[in-house]
């Protein structure tokens, strides 16, 4: 049924219209992923050791080294990063790129390592 000067559409055919359109929207959410947002991850150094020793991230994840030590500490993995001295009370981020498993150490206490899996 058609009413108005503008032919507005009423009844079973307006129904229709509407049902349709949510369908198509329903179906363009699906077709289209929207990316994760990039999240934050914090690795502690203290008592000389990598508080998590192993973490997983994903690409385009930031990584914080935060030094809760009263000395400096260093998180490098060979010719992938390194955050050189990291003093005591500072931290240091990393946005990791770069796909793969990295083990990394502090270069000022050789025994402190872990590992940092990017997916």
């Amino acid at each position: 049924m058609r009413s108005g000067a503008l032919g507005s559409t009423t009844g079973r055919d307006g129904r229709q219209h509407v049902l349709i359109a949510a369908a198509a929207l329903s179906l363009a959410a699906f077709a289209a992923p929207v990316a994760a947002a990039p999240q934050t991850h914090t690795i502690v150094m203290e008592a000389t050791a990598f508080t998590p020793a192993s973490l997983t991230v994903k690409r385009g994840d930031r990584v914080v080294w935060v030094n809760k030590d009263p000395f400096p500490h260093t998180a490098t993995a060979a010719k992938v990063f390194d955050s050189k001295s990291v003093a005591p009370g500072k931290k240091w981020t990393y946005v990791a790129n770069k796909a793969g498993t990295f083990d990394y150490v502090c270069s000022f206490h050789p025994t402190m390592h872990g590992t940092l899996k990017v997916e």
